[in-house]
């Protein structure tokens, strides 16, 4: 099956402006919309940091630097009033991370070998592969869109900011990822095959308005890292995470892919990821690390940061899940079509 990510709608256009869910995320629609000034709005120091509002308000700003939105000028990417509440929303965001990671010290080492050790046996992953049912493995798709669609471009991001072996490994990791040149490999494409396969809408952006805070909080950590030069190095600690921690949890959704009445191709998207990043894992470790740390030891902190603040927003998200689903009701803010 092949089917177009943008099926329907012009790619030039882009997705819509989604609607806002609170005061933040209605100032900076009205900011995007150059609508208003920007005036600091008040809430930003009271708003919940990891709640609906700041992060809707986080990835449309993000947006503006991806596909954009229907009817929104480019210019806005670099409007100053959109930036500034955007930094706002940022340090409030960061601010609790930190809070809720605690001191952060320097053992890259220990912290990747904590990775190695990570089987996902209570995750999501591991719970549509025993008992999961179609709904719910739609409604994980319907999620991961927000960041599948558009996988590695956070990450590219992160490129120019880099030199030498360290950029070269990173490079041939996201040569991977965009289908080593072929656009029907791109992984983007592969997941929007996999969702085509469970009838789900396969256009950029089709589910922001229904996907709540713990997903767009995993896709803005990664935006945000990547378009900050001195966010480098927790981008890399970030990508080392889920390069480090795919294959056991890929193999997981092959399986739930399989039980819930997927073919061969709709497998495809996590077949590719079992193999693709167990080499990636070493590419990682030594390439990528390594000759960043080598060069560059002071980041050796920021990198612990990465891999543990993707690993607390992936647990939330597996938290928010295996909750809904256990009182019965849609992980998302309104369920999917049948």
């Amino acid at each position: 099956m092949t089917v177009t990510l943008l099926a329907g709608r012009s790619e030039a256009l882009g997705p819509p402006l989604p609607e806002p869910r609170g005061p933040l995320s209605m100032h900076m629609h009205a900011l995007i919309l150059a609508r208003e000034g920007y005036s600091s709005p008040a809430a930003v120091s009271t708003a919940n940091p990891f709640g609906d509002d700041l992060h809707l308000a986080l990835y449309t700003a993000y947006e503006l630097h991806y596909r954009g939105f229907a009817g929104v000028s480019d210019d806005q990417e670099w409007d100053p009033h959109v930036l500034a509440l955007r930094t706002a929303l940022e340090r409030r965001f960061l601010g609790a991370l930190r809070d809720e990671l605690g001191p952060v010290d320097e053992d890259v080492d220990a912290a990747i070998a904590e990775l190695l050790l990570v089987d996902g046996e209570g995750g999501v992953a591991a719970y549509l592969a025993r008992n999961g049912t179609r709904e719910q493995l739609r409604e994980v798709l319907a999620h991961r869109s927000m960041y599948h669609l558009k996988e590695a471009d956070p990450q590219a991001f992160v490129l120019p900011r880099l030199h030498g072996a360290t950029k070269a490994g990173v490079a041939a990791v996201e040569f991977d990822e965009y289908g080593g040149g072929h656009a029907a490999r791109m992984h983007a494409q592969l997941f929007a095959e996999l969702m085509a396969a469970f009838d789900l809408d396969t256009r950029y952006g089709a589910y922001v308005e229904i996907v709540p805070a713990p997903m767009l909080a995993m896709v803005n950590f990664m935006s945000l890292c990547g378009l900050h030069r001195s966010r480098r190095g927790a981008l890399l600690g970030q990508l080392a995470a889920v390069e480090i921690t795919s294959p056991p949890g890929s193999m997981r959704m092959v399986a739930a892919v399989r039980r819930t009445g997927g073919d061969a191709d709709a497998e495809d998207f996590y077949a590719e990821h079992v193999v693709a990043d167990c080499v990636h894992e070493q590419v990682m470790r030594r390439d990528v690390i390594g000759n960043l740390l080598a060069g560059e030891p002071h980041l050796a902190a920021d990198v612990v940061f990465g891999i543990r603040a993707a690993g607390l927003l992936d647990t939330r998200l597996d938290e928010h899940l295996l909750s809904s689903w256990e009182a019965g009701r849609s992980s998302l803010c309104a369920p999917l079509p049948a």
